[in-house]
């Protein structure tokens, strides 16, 4: 996404910001398909950051990427979702019947990204959203301590905490 897209958009051009809104919304999808682990809800959410993206995008000043000021976006409309609905309960109960049959090793990998998936949604919210934004979205530290508008160093400690936690959770259930 380029200045001048950017620039466009923020004047009002409604192809700039449609432009704009299609280069993110799948990153917005992404984010909040990770952070409230329900289809509909995260498109929902992708929905609402659209609407509140444009509805700020004045404010972009390009201190960041356009990219990671957007996910700042998703990250408080994720959370907020998650306040309005008590999803804890549900993070184990997904449609299995949904599910085709899988060849051995496939089926041991789903398992293994599955039970990864179940920890990772347990973990506290900063540092789910820190790891997902930090290996899901690809962002940088910075990147992602400007998304969550926090420190570098205090990303860094969240993941390493996340990761040091995820660690022994997973390798506790193996043993």
């Amino acid at each position: 996404m380029d200045e001048p897209t950017i620039e466009a958009a923020q004047r009002g051009d409604r192809a700039a910001q449609a432009t704009l809104i299609r280069g993110l919304q799948d990153v917005w999808y992404r984010f909040s398909l990770n952070q409230l682990r329900d289809p509909d809800l995260a498109a929902d959410a992708a929905q609402e950051t659209a609407v509140r993206f444009l509805r700020d995008l004045s404010k972009f000043r390009g201190g960041s990427s356009i990219k990671t000021w957007s996910l700042g976006i998703s990250v408080n409309v994720a959370r907020e979702f998650r306040r309005r609905r008590s999803w804890a309960s549900d993070t184990a109960a997904e449609n299995e019947s949904d599910r085709s049959p899988l060849p051995p090793d496939m089926a041991e990998a789903s398992e293994q990204t599955d039970r990864l998936r179940e920890q990772l949604a347990r973990l506290p919210e900063r540092q789910r959203e820190s790891l997902t934004l930090r290996f899901f979205e690809n962002l940088s530290i910075d990147e992602t301590a400007r998304a969550m508008n926090v420190a570098p160093g205090t990303i860094k400690a969240t993941i390493h905490q996340a990761l040091k936690s995820l660690k022994l959770k997973i390798g506790g259930e193996s043993a």
